[in-house]
């Protein structure tokens, strides 16, 4: 048995369903911005915590190496964290400006995982996705600087 539904009504429930979307989405933008600092700083450091364990467990950290991540992670999430606020406290909507921060910090725990990875774990280490990441950073560094230089050459 097939499920057919009319053309005009196939409409009529997608307007129903986008004007819906539209009235609620207001509240759920509002739910998402109520998080409170504290609520901020456990979900930055959960994350931080997660992605300890993740690295510690797929590139068999010694105790030493994992102590060195967290206190990368946590240096430099914070950092971030604590510029990316500035930022959206002056009011900073460009995109471009918020990319560049946090690929700032994201070359920051790159350069500083390369000092106490082994070379079997930093080749992992970029297998996993190091690698894309740092090529994008990489394609949009360079974007950034010839869109400088044209500026500057005007």
């Amino acid at each position: 048995m097939k499920f057919f539904i009319p053309m005009e009504r196939r409409w009529n429930i997608l307007f129903t369903l986008l004007l819906v979307s539209i009235v609620l989405m207001p509240f759920n933008l509002k739910a998402q911005q109520q998080d409170s600092p504290e609520q901020r700083a456990k979900k930055l450091q959960e994350y931080i915590d997660g992605e300890i364990e993740r690295l510690t467990t797929s590139l068999n950290l010694e105790d030493w190496q994992v102590f060195y991540v967290d206190s990368t992670l946590n240096h430099d999430y914070h950092a971030l964290n604590e510029e990316a606020q500035k930022l959206s406290d002056a009011k900073v909507t460009n995109y471009d400006m918020y990319s560049a921060l946090q690929d700032k910090w994201m070359e920051a725990i790159y350069d500083s995982y390369h000092k106490f990875f082994t070379p079997d774990q930093w080749s992992k280490y970029l297998k996993s996705g190091a690698a894309r990441d740092q090529k994008a950073r990489d394609k949009r560094k360079a974007k950034t600087q010839k869109a400088n230089s044209m500026v500057n050459n005007k």
